[in-house]
Order: C-alpha cells, then sequence, then structure tokens
C-alpha cells in the first residue's frame, strides 16, 4: 500500500488549498443535480400494490405513515435466500433512530421492502438485531414494476434504464441469461403523496444507491429535497446577507 509524500506544513497547505478548490466545485456541481433532481417529473401510481408486514397486510399508502414522502430501501433478498444481501444490510446496519427522526420531521419516512417472505425477513431481522420494520412484495409486481427483480418471463428486463439491446452494448449480458432470473438487484426509490394520490418522483440503481448516506442525502434523492432555510441571527434585518461558507 502506497502512503501520501511526506511535506513540509507549507507545501501541505499549498496541495490542501488545491484540493479544497476542487471541492468547491465538486459541491456547487452536487447542489445543481441536487436542484434538478427535484425538478424531475412524476408520475402517479395507479396500482394498489400490497405488502406483508409485522402488523399485517399494508398499501403504499400505509407506508408513508401519515407523512408526505417514502423513501424505499429496495432490499435484495430471493424467495429462495436464507440471508440478505450483505450489501443491502450493511446499508441497514447504519441506519440510526436519529436519522430515522431527522427524515420524519422533514415529512419523510424510510422503508425497506423486499420480495422474499414476510417469515424469512422477520427471522433474518430478528438475527440482525434491527428494529425498523421489513415489508415483503412477495407476490406483488412491486418488484418487477421497479425493476429491481429481473425476469423476462414477468416484464421485459431492464436495468439503471437501459433495455435489452443497451445492455448488451455495454456488455451486461449476464442479466440477460434467463437460466439465472428471476435475479434480483438494489435500488432505492422515492415517492410523494398528494391528498389520496401517489407520485414516483425518482429511483436510483446500481451504483447510484452509493449516495444514501444521511439524512441529508436520502432527502437529496426526493421532490421535496431537505426543506430547511437559514435562520436569520438576531437583529439583522430581512434583507441582510447571510454568510456563505463555499
Amino acid at each position: 500500500m502506497n502512503l501520501p509524500e511526506i511535506v513540509s506544513r507549507d507545501e501541505w497547505e499549498t496541495a490542501r488549498r488545491e484540493l479544497l478548490a476542487s471541492e468547491k466545485e465538486a459541491l456547487r456541481a452536487k447542489d445543481a443535480l441536487n436542484a434538478k433532481r427535484r425538478m424531475l417529473p412524476m408520475v402517479r401510481v395507479e396500482k394498489d400494490y400490497r405488502f406483508d408486514g409485522p402488523d399485517g397486510e399494508v398499501t403504499l399508502t400505509d407506508l408513508f405513515d401519515g407523512r408526505r414522502q417514502l423513501i424505499v430501501q429496495h432490499f435484495m433478498f430471493h424467495p429462495d435466500w436464507e440471508d440478505g444481501c450483505p450489501s443491502c444490510t450493511a446499508g441497514v446496519d447504519e441506519i440510526s433512530d436519529g436519522l430515522l427522526r431527522h427524515l420524519g420531521a422533514r415529512e419523510t419516512v424510510y422503508a425497506i421492502v423486499a420480495r422474499a417472505p414476510l417469515a424469512k425477513l422477520e427471522k433474518y431481522r430478528a438475527k440482525r438485531g434491527w428494529r425498523m420494520p421489513m415489508y415483503s412484495s412477495y407476490g406483488s409486481d412491486f418488484n418487477y414494476d421497479f425493476h429491481v427483480t429481473m425476469d423476462e418471463s414477468v416484464t421485459p428486463v431492464q436495468f439503471n434504464y437501459r433495455g435489452p439491446d443497451e445492455l448488451r452494448a455495454a456488455g451486461f449480458d449476464w442479466i440477460l441469461k434467463t437460466e439465472d432470473q428471476p435475479m434480483e438487484q438494489p435500488g432505492m426509490s422515492c415517492f410523494l403523496r398528494q391528498d389520496d394520490e401517489i407520485f414516483h418522483t425518482y429511483s436510483t440503481f446500481a451504483r447510484g444507491t452509493e449516495q444514501m448516506g444521511g439524512s441529508y442525502g436520502l432527502l437529496d434523492m426526493t421532490a421535496l429535497g431537505r426543506q430547511e432555510e437559514w435562520e436569520l441571527p438576531k437583529g439583522r434585518g430581512a434583507n441582510a446577507a447571510i454568510p456563505s461558507f463555499s
């Protein structure tokens, strides 16, 4: 393993300033991307999706728990598996009660949905010591409609917004092997509730799921974003400039 070069404090500060300029550029680009994501059109959810949960059958509306937004983690758990995906598991391990409270304060709920039957999910949840519930989409179209279960016999295969021809051209032929289907993939999907209607606002797959990290990372995927504004210090007028730290 190669370690960083040893330099003087002045040389280090010069290099750090150069890196800081790149960090600021990346941050501004990310802010612009987040704003563009919030303006993404949305699609009305027409199907009455049903899930099995610890307290019985629930609808997609029920998962909102009365709030405006829902973030679903598409957890990889094939019905034949005894354990869930290690990578998905690592992600859930990092979800804290505090993170869920921060999301809730911004009218957002986080829910874990997997295709394995509820009994397997409950067993695995107990094994991991998780308190937040898991919901089973077993027997429904949910996983197929949101392209996290690939099965050509059920619906045309699409992975990360690429159809079969595009997948072959990109070297993803392995996803199209029917002998390996149904195949599970990870993903995150966001939904917005407006009165009695639900809208699908965003989904991300593959490496896009890596952007989840802390409540801000999750909120940045949603239509309403972080929902916060600067509060001016006491004694400053409404037109006072807000300090910039960028």
